[in-house]
């Protein structure tokens, strides 16, 4: 079953239909199943989850995840793993609802635990972890229980994956909560403050993804009181980051994601506003935020051209985002984004539409 299914979504819903995971689910939970027995069941079902929504909605509705909780119990690793590793695709997918998590109280600690036992299984609960916690309920929850101390080590893990999803756990933790935020700004990791750890992922030799989140981390500690506007870190580092991320030399996800969190940063204070401003031509480099999709594309690529048509309307909310930030006190910078070279060709002709009616 297992090869069958590997990277082909039309034999997973077939499997689905024929009554497969009920009886995987049966083969799991079963106390005479040897530990390879189950192993495999919750790999083959990691699996089926990877196909389509569809797919995922049907598992749930055979109650796995109650199922894979309980796995988690298993004194073997390796049965673990696989458990972890289903429930993250599960969890990540949109169709799940996170309260799933948090039904049961002592699923969260038993988490916590597991993390100490392999860089497996810290990727996949600091992955579910990022993933669940959407509101201050669940950054409570998670807070409450330890998830700064048990992750902050995380940061200096050699292995990659592992640091990147510890530091997406913490962006989600600290945006908008004073407690975290307040918290992290004072916790050391091997003699470091960990904002200090967070400005060295903001290194340009750092990978995009990193520096994003880094960035997107001392915005949220900014923002939430526990960083001075003007510290080093805010004005030297994180803001001209951010400002790197919307040139249109990165990927189009990652100039929205960029710039939606500059917006953010700058929003209530002048001073950044002024020097977001006047860093690196950011405003006529919000112009080119109005080209997609291009006509080259049109013409060259059609898998360009879908790309461009679904980030177009993201790009244009993003750079207005960022046009009301900069412009929210400062009549010279309004006065930069109405008349200077950065105006949006949108801008014209909105103008032009009303003076039309």
């Amino acid at each position: 079953m297992k090869n069958a299914v590997i990277g082909n979504n039309k034999q997973k819903a077939n499997l689905i239909v024929l009554g497969a995971v009920p009886r995987l689910l049966y083969l799991l939970q079963q106390e005479t199943s040897s530990t390879e027995l189950k192993t495999e069941c919750a790999v083959v079902l990691g699996s089926l989850a990877m196909g389509t929504e569809n797919n995922v909605k049907s598992l749930l509705d055979c109650h796995i995840i109650p199922a894979l909780l309980q796995g988690l119990l298993s004194p073997d690793l390796k049965f673990i793993e696989a458990c972890l590793r289903c429930l993250r695709t599960i969890f990540t997918s949109p169709v799940t609802p996170e309260e799933l998590l948090y039904t049961d109280a002592t699923v969260i600690p038993h988490l916590m635990a597991l993390l100490s036992r392999s860089r497996y299984t810290q990727e996949y609960i600091c992955q579910i972890f990022s993933h669940c916690c959407k509101g201050p309920d669940h950054q409570t929850i998670l807070f409450n229980h330890g998830a700064v101390q048990n992750i902050a080590h995380l940061l200096t893990s050699p292995s990659y994956k592992v640091r990147m999803q510890a530091l997406k756990c913490f962006s989600v933790l600290a945006f908008e909560n004073p407690q975290v935020s307040m918290t992290l700004v004072n916790v050391l990791v091997d003699g470091e403050l960990l904002p200090q750890i967070f400005v060295k992922m903001l290194q340009r030799d750092k990978p995009i993804e990193m520096q994003l989140t880094s960035a997107k981390c001392l915005t949220y500690m900014c923002r939430a009181g526990a960083i001075r506007t003007d510290d080093s870190c805010i004005v030297l580092k994180t803001l001209p980051c951010l400002v790197r991320m919307c040139s249109k030399e990165r990927l189009l996800e990652e100039r929205v994601e960029g710039a939606e969190t500059l917006a953010y940063l700058i929003e209530p204070d002048v001073e950044l506003q002024r020097i977001a401003s006047i860093t690196d031509h950011l405003i006529a480099m919000l112009a080119d935020y109005f080209k997609y999709p291009s006509s080259v594309s049109a013409i060259t690529d059609i898998k360009r051209l879908d790309h461009d048509l679904k980030h177009a309307h993201e790009l244009r909310q993003a750079a207005f985002k960022l046009y009301a930030s900069l412009g929210a006190n400062d009549e010279d910078i309004r006065k930069k984004v109405s008349l200077g070279e950065g105006r949006p060709p949108v801008l014209t002709a909105s103008r032009q539409g009303v003076t039309s009616t």
